[in-house]
């Protein structure tokens, strides 16, 4: 991935990723406003940029470094925790700059879920179905902002607003498979229940 989106004159670890993260969401915000403007003919409302270490308060509550990156529908508001990139290149060993990338689009994808309707549907469903019916809707939901996380690339290449380089795609599908509902129940309690997952397998 091109190093345009990162501003290396930053000598601090976190504020250089404060920088990146906040390069992919202006770009994601580029994507998408061409796509609401020339395929669907309506206006993007931009989501607001913030950025966090350890735990932050928000419309939706509090989120702790436990919670990582967030996205909340009441203030329409993307939440980065700055130290989720450590641990997703340390912990989770999915290193590189499209597999960070791919978090911030992916949050984004949970807003232009709310501006077309998709977050309220689900809202409006889980108050008529049961659990296991609605952690399959949340699958759902999330695989959803995988897909609109990669639109954002392709989309971004398409605009010359990022270069992929050889390794990248595979970083972004490292970092989403190692965060798999599978994976993290494996990883701690050593077996899966399928019917708790609500974002999906790796």
């Amino acid at each position: 991935m091109d190093r345009k989106l990162i501003d290396e004159s930053r000598a601090r670890e976190n504020d250089d990723l404060k920088v990146f993260s906040l390069g992919v969401f202006n770009s994601a915000n580029d994507v998408w406003e061409v796509i609401f403007t020339e395929q669907l003919g309506k206006e993007y409302r931009k989501p607001v940029f913030v950025t966090f270490t350890d735990e932050t308060l928000l419309g939706c509550g509090g989120a702790s470094a436990s919670s990582g990156p967030f996205y909340c529908p009441a203030d329409e508001k993307v939440y980065i925790d700055l130290s989720f990139f450590h641990e997703l290149a340390q912990r989770f060993n999915a290193p590189g700059e499209l597999a960070m990338a791919y978090v911030t689009p992916h949050e984004e994808g949970h807003h232009v879920q709310k501006l077309l309707g998709y977050l309220d549907y689900r809202e409006q469903m889980h108050r008529k179905i049961n659990q296991k019916e609605c952690n399959e809707l949340s699958v759902r939901v999330e695989v959803q902002a995988d897909f609109f996380a990669g639109i954002w690339a392709r989309k971004a290449v398409d605009m010359k607003i990022i270069e992929l380089e050889p390794g990248d795609i595979e970083s972004a599908l490292g970092a989403a498979n190692a965060v798999g509902d599978d994976t993290l129940q494996k990883r701690a309690q050593g077996y899966t229940v399928p019917d708790l997952f609500t974002h999906s397998t790796s």
